[in-house]
C-alpha cells in the first residue's frame, strides 16, 4: 500500500506521487508573526510536521518551505501603535513562535521571510501587469484582474460566475463570499511601514508573499502545499490564480489541509475565555508533549476538540508509553525468545504504518501502539516476554516515535524556559504549582535521584518507615514519582 491523501485540489482521497521520483517538494504557510500562536495555529503546525515526518519515514526526501509571513495588515497597524518599526515588532513573535514551535518538537522547515523578498515580488507582479493579469491603480497599488483567469474558485469550489468585473479589495483577509480583484501590492498610506521597489513604493499584499517565495525555493510546479482549511479561500485560491497566471503550469499537485479545532465544544474566541496559546496551557502546569499527542490525535481531516480532560489523558497516555519504554529497557528478563512477542511488534508496525498511510489516520496509529503496550505489558506480568523479545518491541516504539516524538523526557527545560519568559513579562501571577513542580523536577539530577531512593530503600530495609516515607515525600515534593514494581523500583519525572 502508498501513501493516500485527500487533495483539496481534487476533493478526493489520491496516491500521493511526487513529481520527481522520491523527491517531494513541499511548501507550508507558516505563521504572521503579529501575535502568540495558539493552539489552533499549532494543531495545523502538529498535522503538518507528523506528514514531513511520515514521508521521510517512507524514504522519501523531503524538501520542507514554510514563509513567516513579517508584513502584512495586522503587523503594519501594531507597529504603528506601539511606535517601532516592523521589524522590531515581528522580531519578538517570531523568536517565540520558533521556541513554542521546538517546545512541541516541530522539526524546523527551510525559513523564507516575506520582507527578505520583496524586490522579487515587485518583479512578478511587473510581469503579470505585462501579461494583462493585473493592473496599476491611481494610487500605485496593484490589482489581480481575477476575470482573466478563468479556472479562479477551482480550489475552493466556489462558482464566481456572476462577480462584478472591476470590483477590487484592499485588506489582506475578507468574507469567505468575496470574490473581487485583490491587492498584490498596496502604495504607502501615511506612518505605514513601505519599500522603494522597482515598481513604486509601497509594501507586498499577503498573497503574493507565498506565490513568490515558494516558487524560488520549490519551482514553478510543486509537490504539496498544506496549511490549515481557513487558507482555502482567499490565500490559497489567490496563490494558485497569481501563480499559473504568471507561468501557465500547474502551481502544487497535491493540497493538504488541517481542520480547525474546538475548545470544550465550542468555537475557540477571546470572548468566550477559551482562547489559549500554547504557552497559557504550559503556564498552567500542562506538558509540551501531552499538548502535541493531543493535537495528533485526531485525523488531521476531522475536527478536534480541545478539551483539558483530553489533555490530561493525553499526559497519561505519554507516561504510559514513557514507562513501557523504560521497563523494556531496564528490567531483567528470562533467556529466549517467544517468537509471539516478534509476532506483536510485527503486526503492531504494520498496523501503525497503514494507519498512516491512509491519509494520516493517526488515531489508528495511536491504538495500534497501545494494542502492543497491553498486551507486552501482559505478558511482562506473567513472565511470558523473554530477553531477546524486548528489542523488537522497541524498535516498534521508536518507529511510533520517529513520527509522534513524544517519548524523549525532555519536558521540564521547555517549561522552564516558558516559566523564564512568563517572569520576564510579568505574568508570575499566570504559573500555577503544577509548572513549578515540573521545574523543580528537573533540579534534581539522575544521580541525585538514585543517590535518595537508595537511601529510602536501606532504611525501608531497616524497618525504618518514617525516614523512608519522608525521602519519597521530599522526592515527590520536587516532582519524581517513585514506583515499587516486581523488577524493583522506578522513578520518572513528573
Amino acid at each position: 500500500m502508498a501513501l493516500r491523501l485527500y487533495n483539496t485540489l481534487s476533493a478526493k482521497v489520491e496516491e500521493f506521487r511526487p513529481i520527481e521520483d522520491n523527491q517531494v517538494r513541499m511548501y507550508a504557510c507558516g505563521p504572521t508573526v503579529y501575535d502568540y500562536g495558539h493552539i489552533g495555529n499549532f494543531r495545523t503546525f502538529v498535522a503538518v510536521d507528523v506528514l514531513r515526518r511520515f514521508l521521510r519515514q517512507s524514504e522519501f526526501n523531503v524538501r520542507h518551505v514554510m514563509n513567516i509571513t513579517d508584513v502584512d495588515d495586522k503587523i503594519i497597524r501594531n507597529a504603528a501603535r506601539d511606535g517601532v518599526g516592523v521589524k522590531q515588532y515581528t522580531a519578538k513573535y517570531e523568536k517565540a513562535f520558533l521556541e513554542d514551535a521546538a517546545a512541541l518538537n516541530i522539526e524546523q522547515p527551510i525559513l523564507a521571510r516575506a520582507t527578505d523578498h520583496i524586490p522579487e515580488m515587485a518583479k512578478f507582479i511587473a510581469e503579470l501587469a505585462r501579461k494583462g493579469f493585473a493592473y496599476r491603480a491611481e494610487d500605485g497599488s496593484y490589482y489581480f484582474r481575477i476575470a482573466k483567469f478563468p479556472a479562479y474558485g477551482k480550489l475552493s469550489k466556489k462558482d464566481f460566475a456572476g462577480m462584478e468585473d472591476g470590483a477590487r479589495v484592499d485588506v489582506d483577509e475578507y468574507d469567505k463570499d468575496n470574490a473581487r480583484d485583490f491587492a498584490l501590492w498596496k502604495a504607502p498610506k501615511p506612518g505605514e511601514a513601505s519599500w522603494e521597489t522597482s515598481i513604486g513604493p509601497g509594501r507586498p499584499g499577503w498573497h503574493i508573499e507565498c506565490s513568490v517565495m515558494s516558487m524560488e525555493e520549490l519551482g514553478e510546479t510543486f509537490d504539496l502545499h498544506a496549511g490549515g482549511e481557513d487558507l482555502i479561500f482567499p490565500h490559497h485560491e489567490n496563490e494558485i490564480a497569481q501563480s499559473e497566471a504568471l507561468t501557465g503550469k500547474p502551481f502544487a499537485h497535491f493540497w493538504f489541509h488541517a481542520r480547525f479545532l474546538l475548545v470544550e465544544g465550542e468555537k475557540m474566541s477571546k470572548s468566550l475565555g477559551n482562547f489559549f496559546t500554547l504557552r497559557d496551557l504550559v503556564l498552567k502546569g500542562h506538558k509540551p508533549s501531552s499538548i502535541r499527542f493531543l493535537l495528533a490525535s485526531v485525523p488531521y481531516r476531522n475536527q478536534l476538540n480541545f478539551t483539558f480532560d483530553g489533555l490530561k489523558q493525553a499526559a497519561t497516555s505519554v507516561d504510559r508509553l514513557r514507562n513501557f519504554r523504560m521497563r523494556l529497557a531496564t528490567s531483567q528478563f528470562p533467556a529466549g525468545a517467544n517468537p509471539a512477542m516478534a509476532e506483536l511488534a510485527c503486526e503492531s508496525g504494520e498496523r501503525m504504518k497503514a494507519g498512516m498511510e491512509d491519509d494520516l489516520n493517526t488515531a489508528q496509529a495511536q491504538a495500534a501502539i497501545f494494542d502492543m503496550v497491553r498486551a507486552a505489558n501482559a505478558a511482562m506480568d506473567s513472565g511470558q516476554l523473554k530477553k531477546e523479545d524486548a528489542a523488537p518491541l522497541l524498535a516498534a516504539l521508536e518507529k511510533f516515535d520517529e513520527i509522534f516524538a513524544v517519548l524523549k523526557d525532555d519536558d521540564a527545560p521547555k517549561m522552564k524556559a516558558i516559566y523564564d519568559w512568563a517572569k520576564a513579562e510579568g505574568r508570575e501571577k499566570d504559573v500555577s504549582q503544577e509548572l513549578l513542580d515540573a521545574i523543580r523536577a528537573q533540579q534534581l539530577s539522575d544521580a541525585d535521584i538514585e543517590t535518595k531512593i537508595a537511601e529510602m530503600e536501606q532504611a525501608r530495609r531497616a524497618r525504618n518507615f518514617k525516614l523512608s516515607d519522608a525521602i519519597r515525600a521530599e522526592l515527590a515534593a520536587a516532582g519524581i514519582l517513585v514506583e515499587q514494581t516486581k523488577e524493583g523500583v522506578r522513578w520518572r519525572r513528573k
